[in-house]
């Protein structure tokens, strides 16, 4: 039994359920023409075998493969608040599954995307699973599962292969395999004879210490290795439902239930338990999910950076005092905003702006300063910091880009040590002239 997270590596796809009535056909084709209500997006793959395991309570990382297009950022959006998310390089076009369905019943899929992963593990993606109380390879063919072989050579924690007929073939040593029946006939090129044989062959072929051929609504064939053969039942019968999903649940479940402490018997009887419950109770189209998106303005600094990230987005931050917020402050914000796709603005608290500029300043304290940031259409969010420099703020944003007006133009700022090893740029840009806050209280005097 170990503490660390569940790492989940494999493909994540978008599945969007398009629901709606149909009670006629369309008038040029024997086709129902469906009246659309609503639209429910969630991840599918990997993505919803690392939701549902986090769901459960487990500390959870994904490892997958995400396009730089808006199918993939809304699928960002969708993971980003509910696990950690190490995004991997894809080569074309993010899959999405849409499937339109009339009073639960699926009447057609439309697929679309070729994206496949590109071979890129990151450092973070070694730290994670470095970290793992057990990891979950959820293979859906779309090449991250090929990197599992080198990011997980050497681990002690427990690894579940979860495989894919059109995927990799699971490494040696695997502590679980969850093929489908149709994924057992793909591992046995010399012929099937059912699951139960399957699973008894897996196991020897591929040196696993156990290996699950899920027969569905019947449960699962258990092989140990060195072990007899067991049925596996499911505690409720759900035939006839939408299964879809239920395969990433039993695998997720059984990673957990391993990383805990619990043998391949065990392990299995909780995930084939846990995947006829979920298909009870709907399968994959019950599972809903609150889409965060940039647009959606969360409230904090760190809501931004993070989901700016996540969403594949380049995050702009800015800092000063912006005490008597006049029209050379407004320019700088709105340029500054479009360089990216949110800007943070870091403001000093009211005891910075005293050691910086003196015990008359400043004139707007700080609540009433960040209120007025905060209502600009340009400004994301904004961070408060007591320090004389904005570096510990910006340690914790890790912005794209700092931006700086041009009366630094040429200084080295305080804060570049932490810029540069946070890889960030730095930009300056001009200032309106004659605007300053200097010069206004000036003028008011």
């Amino acid at each position: 039994m170990t503490d660390g997270p569940l790492v989940v590596i494999g493909d994540t796809l978008l599945d969007v359920d398009v629901e709606g009535d149909a009670d006629r056909l369309c008038p040029d084709a024997p086709v129902p023409v469906v009246d659309v209500a609503t639209e429910q997006a969630r991840p599918g793959g990997a993505g919803l075998a690392a939701l549902l395991a986090a769901r459960d309570g487990a500390d959870v990382v994904l490892i997958t493969a995400v396009g730089d297009d808006p199918d993939g950022h809304r699928l960002c959006g969708l993971l980003s608040e509910e696990l950690d998310l190490v995004r991997l390089p894809l080569r074309g076009g993010t899959v999405r599954k849409t499937r339109v369905r009339a009073r639960g019943q699926t009447l057609v899929r439309l697929d679309s995307g070729d994206g496949t992963a590109r071979y890129s593990p990151t450092t973070e993606a070694v730290e994670a699973i470095r970290r793992a109380g057990a990891v979950l390879v959820s293979d859906y063919g779309r090449g991250v599962a090929r990197m599992a072989r080198e990011l997980l050579r050497d681990l002690d924690a427990p690894v579940v292969w979860d495989p894919h007929p059109r995927g990799e073939q699971p490494m040696p040593g695997c502590a679980l395999l969850t093929p489908s029946e149709a994924e057992a006939r793909m591992l046995c090129p010399s012929g099937y004879h059912g699951p139960d044989q399957a699973a008894r062959r897996l196991v020897r072929a591929l040196r696993a210490g156990a290996v699950a051929v899920t027969t569905g609504e019947r449960g699962a064939a258990l092989a140990v290795a060195g072990g007899p053969l067991t049925t596996v039942p499911p505690p409720v019968r759900a035939g006839g439902q939408d299964a879809c999903g239920a395969g990433d649940r039993l695998a997720g479940a059984a990673a957990l239930a391993l990383r805990d402490g619990a043998d391949a018997e065990e392990a299995v009887t909780i995930g084939v338990g846990e995947a006829s419950r979920f298909v009870e109770r709907g399968g994959a189209a019950s599972v809903k999910v609150q889409e965060q998106r940039l647009g959606d303005r969360p409230r904090t600094a760190l809501e931004v950076a993070r989901l700016t990230r996540a969403n594949g987005g380049r995050l702009i931050a800015t800092g000063g005092c912006f005490d008597l917020l006049h029209a050379g402050h407004v320019s700088l914000l709105r340029r500054a905003r479009a360089l990216g796709d949110a800007l943070v603005v870091c403001v000093n608290s009211d005891d910075s702006v005293r050691r910086l500029k003196g015990p008359s300043r400043p004139i707007v304290d700080v609540r009433d300063r960040v209120e007025v940031l905060r209502a600009l259409g340009c400004v994301d969010a904004v961070l408060v910091f007591d320090e004389d420099t904005p570096a510990a703020a910006i340690e914790q944003l890790r912005p794209d880009v700092w931006v700086k007006g041009g009366d630094y133009e040429g200084e080295v700022l305080p804060e570049s040590e932490v810029l540069g090893r946070l890889g960030a740029e730095t930009v300056v840009l001009s200032t309106l002239p004659g605007r300053s806050t200097t010069n206004l209280i000036r003028e008011i005097q």
